[in-house]
């Protein structure tokens, strides 16, 4: 029996999230499936997170113990062969003894994807957000220079548990026009709260669009309010690039631009 360390990529849109549950189709339930196929007799995965309906990643990392007498390779292709198409393993390598894909990180990078358009373009609409009237570039860098550092996001968001804390290290937020017509925002943070994301997103946009004052924003997250902000951006525009687990991957992280999903934005 050994331990593994496996990076998904999957596409969000026929899920109502990652984490198992009683209805409704799941990444978690889709790879655990995959799994007993090759005689895993385990309880649960292990994961670095969860991510919502809709949400979709290109670096999950996931742990399960395994009787696997081949090469990781082979344990990824026979993964893949048993995994529908929406869902697929990018790698497999050992895990120490005792890893965590959740407790051994110390960086997750996201980025979320936006464009400005006065119709709503069919092709993107699994992986993008459409807004209109289109935001100020200048705006919403000014915006996401908010973010970094350590502090209360309770303005942002809810810890995981009850009684969790709201404090968060951001280390980095930024925008870069991936297009004539199209933003990717990327943050990198330690950890983050229950749609922290989502809700940097829709405030951000919410500015640059005028309909939010700056000030108000900045006195949000200087003087955190008891309920996190009023505004989310959708879960499709998503995505879950990248855990880190030493500060060589976290320096990799921080200066990683994201790209364009394809084709002309």
């Amino acid at each position: 029996m050994a331990l593994y360390q496996a990076i998904l990529a999957y596409d969000g849109s026929g899920f109502v999230g990652f984490q198992r549950q009683a209805r409704g189709r799941t990444v978690q339930g889709e790879v655990e499936k995959a799994l007993r196929r090759l005689g895993w007799a385990g309880t649960t995965i292990l994961y670095a997170g969860r991510t919502d309906s809709g949400v979709h990643a290109r670096g999950q990392v996931i742990a399960f113990e395994l009787a696997w007498r081949h090469p990781a390779e082979a344990l990824q292709n026979a993964l893949n062969a048993h995994l529908p198409a929406d869902v697929a393993v990018q790698a497999v390598q050992p895990a120490p003894a005792g890893f965590h894909p959740r407790y051994a990180a110390v960086a997750r990078r996201y980025v979320y994807y936006l464009y400005a358009a006065p119709q709503r373009l069919p092709f993107w609409r699994r992986y993008a957000w459409r807004v209109w009237p289109a935001p100020q570039a200048e705006t919403l860098q000014q915006a996401a220079a908010l973010f970094p550092g350590r502090k209360d996001f309770a303005a942002l968001g809810t810890p995981p548990h009850p009684r969790g804390t709201t404090v968060r290290t951001v280390f980095r937020a930024s925008w870069a026009q991936a297009g004539p017509h199209a933003w990717a925002f990327t943050v990198v943070a330690d950890a983050f709260l229950y749609r922290m994301v989502r809700r940097m997103v829709a405030l951000q946009v919410a500015v640059a669009q005028g309909r939010m004052a700056f000030a108000a924003l900045q006195a949000a997250l200087e003087n955190p309010p008891s309920h996190p902000l009023q505004g989310l951006a959708p879960p499709q525009g998503l995505f879950l690039e990248t855990v880190c687990y030493d500060e060589a991957a976290l320096q990799r992280c921080l200066e990683t631009e994201a790209r364009w999903l394809g084709g002309a934005p």
